[in-house]
């Protein structure tokens, strides 16, 4: 098999982000003949297509989306060392790649991340949120060095990794004051009937907070499903109905959102994981989090 030609790459990466040959040729100050000829011998050699015509542009194939998601990467790191070299030549920059489940407060996320930012060496977080079955899969093709979840590793899951418990935190309950002063008795009862927000199927909070509200026979009418907490946390800040969030960013949560408390409890748990393919951590980044986690920053 050939080795890889970088420039062919190279002008794959301009056109896939440029959309066209013709804007890829204008930023590379080349012929759009000499880049169409070049992708042309990048696509042979790869065996297979990487774009196909959409009107005047081009989109990725399949093949081309993973090709591209891989240049990404590349170059990435090749402006990174060029940072590293013209402007801290002694210097070693630790990049972290982290996912974070969308199940995860944005605000438990950056605490969590924050003892990283410590580190003697400069670093460099590359965070990406989405579904937890997708960012294990990245991490798996070591895309990502941990992930960040409210939950462990499901077993069912197709990748071998490790869970690593950083936190644990009850639960408070939020509502606008307006919302609040139409809510009859007092917490837990008032709870019965008032609109409610509630996490989606993918957070493990959903299922404590519906066996918890089950066994203190309350039955909330429920207004809304989030998989994102920040979006569900956005609906109650507007009046759409209770929402609840970890007791330990129950200051963040009333000022960024200006509600009010309305309840907590300590029945209700929710852990946060870090999930890698090592048993052991040995990234110094994920480290820092973890032993700052064991020092109780998040109670």
């Amino acid at each position: 098999m050939p080795a890889l030609n970088y420039k062919h790459l190279h002008y794959f990466w301009m056109v896939a982000k440029s959309g066209s040959i013709a804007r890829a040729s204008e930023q590379l100050h080349l012929t759009p003949q000499t880049i169409s000829g070049q992708l042309a011998l990048f696509e042979e050699m790869q065996g297979e297509a990487l774009f196909r015509k959409q009107g005047r542009n081009l989109e990725l194939t399949e093949a081309g989306r993973l090709v591209f998601s891989y240049a990404e990467d590349i170059f990435a790191l090749g402006r990174e060392l060029e940072e590293v070299l013209h402007h801290r030549p002694t210097a070693r920059t630790v990049q972290l790649r982290v996912g974070v489940s969308d199940a995860v407060p944005k605000t438990v996320a950056y605490q969590l991340l924050e003892p990283a930012m410590s580190l003697p060496q400069t670093l460099r977080i590359n965070c990406r949120e989405g579904k937890l079955e997708l960012l294990l899969a990245e991490l798996a093709m070591h895309k990502l060095d941990v992930v960040l979840s409210d939950s462990p590793m499901p077993v069912t899951a197709n990748v071998r990794g490790y869970s690593h418990l950083l936190a644990e935190s009850g639960i408070s309950f939020f509502a606008t004051a307006a919302l609040r002063a139409s809510l009859p008795d007092s917490f837990p009862a008032l709870l019965d009937g008032a609109p409610f927000l509630l996490p989606g199927e993918d957070a493990a909070l959903r299922g404590r907070l519906l066996q918890w509200l089950d066994q203190q026979q309350l039955h909330p009418k429920v207004t809304g499903e989030f998989d994102d907490s920040a979006l569900m946390s956005a609906f109650g800040q507007a009046g759409a109905g209770v929402f609840a969030a970890p007791t330990v960013i129950m200051d963040r949560v009333m000022r960024q959102y200006d509600v009010e408390l309305i309840g907590q409890t300590p029945e209700i748990q929710e852990q946060f994981y870090a999930i890698s393919i090592q048993r052991k951590i040995t990234h110094p980044a994920v480290l820092a989090i973890s032993e700052a986690a064991r020092s109780a920053v998040l109670p």
